[in-house]
């Protein structure tokens, strides 16, 4: 496995009406290395937010889907994306307000 720091391991925030909904719930969803641990991902929120404390990390692994163009054939990426839930004495993480 990859030496991952903490600022490799989540991509990018995930932002569909599921997710946004689902923060009411203190639930933020993430893009997160494929090769990335719960344990890891949970150690690159704490860390990268300030005053957040995670109580349990669900992840699920997307597979790269078949495309065609005329005779050509690949496949897109697989991703890897968490759902980070947050302790009741948890900061809310600053980069969601007013979305």
């Amino acid at each position: 496995m990859a030496d991952l720091k903490y600022y490799d391991i989540i991509l990018k925030p995930v932002i569909t009406e599921k997710s946004m909904s689902s923060m009411a719930d203190r639930k933020y969803t993430f893009l997160v290395h494929p090769e990335a641990t719960k344990v890891q991902i949970k150690e690159a929120v704490e860390k990268m937010f300030e005053g957040v404390k995670v109580e349990k990390v669900n992840t699920m692994n997307q597979i790269g889907k078949t495309k065609r163009r005329g005779l050509a054939v690949g496949k897109t990426a697989k991703t890897k994306k968490a759902i980070v839930k947050l302790t009741e004495d948890s900061k809310d993480i600053d980069f969601f307000e007013g979305m």
